[in-house]
C-alpha cells in the first residue's frame, strides 16, 4: 500500500472515530447530572466538598464530563479503528487474531476504568484524613475532575498492555521465552508504568494499578507460552510432513537399469 493510500486510510479511520466520539459526547450531556454526582460522591463520603471557583466553571465541567463519557462510550469504535488500520498489512490468520485482540481489549479497558473508580474512595479517604483538625477540605472541581479523568484513563489504558503482549506474540513478534528471559526488566517496567500512570504520584494508586497489571501480565505470559507451544507443534508437524513427502518422491524414482553390451555376431 502506497503512502498516499495509508494517509487516506488513516483519515477515514480517524473520521469514523470522531463520529463515534461526537455521538458519545452528545449522550454524555444527557447523563451529566447523574455522572457528576457519581464522581463527587467519593469526596463527600470522605468528608470533603467540591466547589466551583469561577463563573464559567459549570459550563467547562459540563463539556469535560460529556467528552469523557464520549471517550469511554466510543472506546469499542476507536479501539477497533486503531487495529483495523494495522489489519490490512497482516496475513489472513493474523487478521483474524487481531479481531480477537480488539474483542479482549474493549472489556479490559472498561474494566480498568471501573477498577480505578472503586479504588478512588480509598485514596481520597486516606488523603483527606491527613488534613489537620478543625479544617475543611474544599476541592476545586476544575482540578478534581481532571485528576479523576486521568486516573480512570490511566487504569484503562494500562490494562491494555497485557493484551498488547498477547497480540504481538500471536503475530510472532514477542515470544514467551523473551518475556520470561527479561522478567526482571518487565516487572520494573510495570512498576514504572504504574508510578507514571498514577496522576497524584501516590503509593496507593500506584500499588492498586501495579497489582492487577502483575496479574494480567502473568496470565498474558501463560497465554503466550501455550501459543508458542502450539505454534511449535504445528511447525514440527509441517516439517515432518514435508520430509515424508520428500522421502516418498525419492523412493518413487526407479534406478536406471544397466545397458547390456551388444552380442557380437559371428
Amino acid at each position: 500500500m502506497a503512502l498516499k493510500e495509508h494517509l487516506i486510510e488513516a483519515r477515514n479511520r480517524l473520521f469514523k472515530s470522531l463520529i463515534a466520539l461526537t455521538l458519545g459526547t452528545v449522550a454524555g450531556f444527557f447523563v451529566y447530572d447523574w455522572l457528576l454526582a457519581l464522581l463527587i460522591a467519593p469526596v463527600k463520603a470522605a468528608g470533603g466538598s467540591v466547589v466551583f471557583t469561577a463563573v464559567m466553571s459549570p459550563f467547562d465541567i459540563m463539556i469535560k464530563v460529556a467528552l469523557f463519557v464520549g471517550l469511554i462510550v466510543s472506546s469499542p469504535v476507536w479501539l477497533y479503528q486503531l487495529w483495523a488500520f494495522i489489519v490490512p498489512g497482516l496475513k489472513k490468520n493474523e487478521r483474524r487474531l487481531s479481531y480477537s485482540f480488539v474483542a479482549a481489549a474493549v472489556p479490559l479497558f472498561l474494566g480498568g476504568v471501573a477498577m480505578a473508580y472503586f479504588v478512588l474512595p480509598f485514596a481520597l479517604e486516606f488523603f483527606i484524613s491527613l488534613s489537620p483538625e478543625n479544617s475543611d477540605n474544599l476541592l476545586n472541581i476544575s482540578e478534581y475532575l481532571p485528576f479523576i479523568f486521568r486516573l480512570l484513563l490511566a487504569f484503562g489504558l494500562a490494562m491494555l498492555v497485557p493484551v498488547l503482549m498477547v497480540g504481538l506474540n500471536m503475530v510472532g513478534v514477542l515470544p514467551a521465552k523473551l518475556i520470561l528471559k527479561n522478567w526482571r526488566i518487565t516487572v520494573f517496567l510495570i512498576a514504572l508504568v504504574a508510578a507514571m500512570a498514577a496522576p497524584g504520584g501516590d503509593a496507593i494508586t500506584m500499588f492498586a494499578l501495579a497489582g492487577p497489571l502483575f496479574l494480567t501480565f502473568a496470565v498474558a505470559t501463560l497465554i503466550c507460552h501455550f501459543n508458542d507451544k502450539k505454534r511449535a507443534k504445528k511447525l514440527a508437524a509441517r516439517e515432518a510432513e514435508n520430509e515424508r513427502l520428500a522421502a516418498g518422491e525419492t523412493s518413487g524414482i526407479e534406478t536406471p537399469s544397466s545397458i547390456d553390451e551388444p552380442k557380437s555376431q559371428l
